[in-house]
């Protein structure tokens, strides 16, 4: 079992502890306790999520989000009981409690099951002519512009290969050649890499299309090439599988402060002035899990864009799902962005 300590909270800490605990190398739950080290609830990165969906601010006490009726193990238990329970339940760890009731352990379905890989292809848009970042552009293509060390869209595959995936596939059109020379087959990492040539650009959907058709019957992981987070994969996995549908697509929540005071009338009557207020709004993360069906369903439509394919599965009643992010995420679009990666690279090593 880890050192099931660092995963401990009190129900006076807030949601920020909690983000702290999950984000600690293989915890990927936290526990509320009282005084005595009982167990009061369990607090997932599903349940930080969904907070967040309701607008509860990182402020707010763990106790409005834990989970107060957990799956639990028993300090008797055998390392075979507990894994049989985990894999029936579809649990990533179980608290490990003692006749009173009190945590004595915390295990993990990574601890139990060494070297997870997922087969699951990983689609990594690379073909953009990344106008806004020019000059820099000019003679390098924006994923192979480097952040630290290395490149950007290394820094991206090298986060999913940590993460078991080996799959991958990237889309090429701006300079495509330096791309494909770079990465190769990805045996310089261990992995396989599939390359899609978009002859002409084809929005942030419709390479999809070019997909071959011998994908293996799982979830497409999808994101954009320029993109600097440390999103866990493996949670956003999960959270599709869990909530069904044709796609999940990550979001950020982004506030707008109006810079006048805002008047709220009655008809001819003012009722109240509200000065300067924030309004909060989730917007598109480009990363997204998307069902096998979907380059099926691109597939020959030429250009398409992502928010036009979701409008449309909307309108059908195909379930398109988001996912909160709450871990560091940066859009490197321009110049500004691109200087504040070389920064901020250092806290994702």
């Amino acid at each position: 079992m880890y050192e099931w300590k660092q995963a401990l909270l009190t129900p006076d800490d807030n949601m920020a502890s909690a983000i702290r605990v999950l984000n600690k190398e293989a915890l990927r739950i936290a526990l509320v306790v009282d005084e005595k080290g009982r167990l009061l609830g369990t607090i997932t990165d599903g349940d930080i999520r969904r907070a967040l969906l309701q607008h509860l601010g990182l402020e707010s006490k763990v106790t409005m989000v834990m989970h107060t009726k957990p799956t639990v193990a028993s300090i008797e238990d055998s390392r075979e009981t507990i894994l049989s329970m985990m894999k029936n339940k579809g649990l990533l760890q179980v608290p490990i409690l003692d006749a009173r009731g009190r945590v004595v352990g915390l295990e993990t379905l990574h601890h139990l099951i060494d070297d997870i890989k997922y087969d699951n292809p990983v689609f990594l848009m690379a073909g953009g002519f990344g106008k806004r970042l020019r000059p820099l552009t000019d003679d390098i293509p924006k994923p192979l512009l480097k952040v630290g060390n290395k490149p950007i869209l290394q820094t991206i595959m090298e986060r999913a290969i940590s993460s078991g995936f080996h799959n991958f596939f990237i889309s090429t059109h701006y300079k495509a050649e330096m791309v494909r020379d770079y990465f190769g087959n990805g045996e310089r990492w261990g992995v396989s890499i599939q390359y899609i040539h978009e002859k002409e650009p084809l929005g942030t959907a419709g390479a999809l299309g070019l997909l071959p058709d011998t994908l293996p019957d799982l979830p497409i992981l999808m994101m954009n090439g320029d993109l600097l987070t440390d999103v866990n994969f493996e949670h956003l996995l999960k959270f599709h599988n869990e909530q069904g549908g044709v796609a999940t697509l990550c979001v950020r929540e982004y506030d707008f402060q109006v810079p006048y005071g805002v008047i709220e009338s009655d008809g001819m009557q003012v009722t109240s002035i509200v000065e300067k207020p924030v309004h909060s709004f989730f917007v598109n993360a480009g990363i997204y899990v998307l069902e096998r069906e979907v380059p099926a369903i691109i597939k020959g439509r030429g250009y398409l864009d992502m928010p036009q394919f979701f409008e449309e599965c909307i309108a059908q009643g195909k379930g398109v799902n988001m996912y909160p992010l709450h871990e560091y995420w940066l859009d490197i679009g321009r110049v500004e962005d691109y200087q504040r990666a070389q920064d901020e690279i250092r806290d994702l090593e």
